[in-house]
């Protein structure tokens, strides 16, 4: 089947505002066979306390909790309309945030059941002043929490793998996301702050043991193109590193756009083909 695995709707805070409809009938015109929506879940309630970095990147980067059920209306609607021309799942894109699994698993708990398929990420990582700074918000609030790290790229690498290695074995409950989305969003920004293009031999060793851990655990992989197109990270997640060895192991990747508009929809598709 040809899978969109990773996109986002209209209500989501940091999108474009464009109507995932029109985002469906663009996988449709693509060929697409299969169509996740994987919204933004909310964020736990707390979670601000916690939060290092400019308001927006709190404010902006989720579904409200007010808009769920407007998102699943929206979503389950759209499922109906569209299902003889293509199959849509729904779900969300659940982020892994250290000390409130307890919160994220009652999430997941409650609104598992009306999803078929979700992915769990990690956007946060713990910085300046012990508070959870956003890994992909700006420029200005990665340099503002990781800057002791910065001058120790791999180090900053190995924070955040061991973060990743975490979210995987955390107990999140009989829902928990199946898909580990974007494992090396870490880079987003590697060409602005010239981090390094590859992983060094340490941080490799916790890759493959990440691996091991999604292969034993039945789960799966986001082969992610979002990165292609951002300014500062121009290569795709996981990268071609991690890709080759989730293949040699046999890790499913799964293609994804993290589509938050309607031209982002299938872009770099094709990309998946040079690992074929």
């Amino acid at each position: 089947m040809k899978i969109e695995g990773h996109t986002h709707t209209e209500l989501c805070p940091h999108g474009s505002g464009e109507p995932v409809e029109k985002m469906i009938r663009k996988a449709i015109s693509l060929g697409f066979d299969q169509y996740c929506i994987t919204e933004h879940a909310p964020l736990p309630q707390g979670f601000s306390r916690k939060y290092g970095g400019s308001k927006e990147g709190l404010t902006t980067a989720s579904l409200a909790w007010d808009d769920l059920e407007a998102y699943f209306a929206l979503t389950e609607k759209l499922k109906q309309k569209y299902a003889s021309q293509i199959q849509i799942s729904i779900g969300f894109e659940v982020d892994y945030l250290p000390d409130f699994e307890a919160e994220t698993r009652a999430f997941l708990n409650e609104y598992g059941k009306r999803t078929q398929q979700n992915i769990l990420s990690v956007h946060f990582m713990a910085g300046k002043d012990e508070k959870l700074w956003c890994l992909d918000y700006t420029t200005k609030d990665f340099a503002e929490g990781f800057k002791n790290l910065l001058a120790q790229p791999y180090q900053l690498y190995q924070a955040y793998l061991e973060l990743v290695s975490q979210s995987i074995m955390a107990d999140l409950g009989k829902y928990q996301p199946q898909r580990i989305g974007h494992m090396s969003l870490i880079k987003k920004y590697q060409d602005y702050f010239k981090l390094p293009e590859e992983f060094n031999a340490a941080n490799i060793e916790l890759i493959k043991k990440i691996l091991d851990l999604i292969k034993q655990q039945g789960r799966e992989l986001d082969f992610n193109t979002a990165g292609l197109y951002k300014e500062f990270c121009n290569d795709f997640y996981p990268g071609k590193q991690i890709a080759e060895l989730a293949l040699q192991k046999k890790v499913p990747l799964i293609f994804g756009s993290d589509a938050h508009s309607i031209i982002e929809v299938g872009h770099g598709y094709h990309l998946k083909n040079i690992f074929n």
